[in-house]
């Protein structure tokens, strides 16, 4: 992934705020806040759009990959708009992109992927995505 998406190319957005603990000495978001902000943004997806019930179900998704690209520093305070949208669809895997927006900013400053493979919690071996979740999926999904 080398290009720079532009607002446009998301599927769904949620707002974060940055916190002051975010910043590190340099007086910016940390990198490895950037993760914290995709996987929030994603479970968010996943429990209010799939059904997932992060306490009942017996699958978890687990990050097997990732990679996050920095375009632009940003820094506590700000208003940040988590895009989301899902690039590739499994059986057991889907590949997420994601793009950290400051609040009316229309390029990314940053973007970057994971990839979730869904497994069973009792036998800690991958599973089908449940049929709820990959509805959710779908609707994200570009084409």
């Amino acid at each position: 992934m080398s290009l720079k998406f532009t607002r446009d190319d998301y599927k769904v957005f949620y707002p974060m705020q940055t916190r002051w603990a975010d910043n590190d000495i340099y007086g910016h978001v940390n990198n490895v806040q950037y993760y914290g902000y995709f996987d929030s943004a994603v479970n968010r997806y996943l429990i209010e759009e799939g059904g997932l019930d992060i306490h009942n179900d017996g699958v978890v998704g687990f990050v097997v990959e990732s990679k996050c690209q920095y375009f632009a520093p940003i820094a506590y305070p700000q208003e940040l708009h988590i895009g989301l949208r899902v690039s590739r669809l499994g059986n057991s895997s889907v590949t997420y992109e994601i793009g950290i927006f400051v609040a009316g900013e229309p390029s990314p400053s940053a973007q970057g992927y994971f990839v979730h493979v869904f497994v069973d919690k009792k036998s800690n071996q991958s599973t089908p995505i449940p049929s709820n979740i990959l509805d959710g999926l779908k609707r994200i999904q570009i084409k």
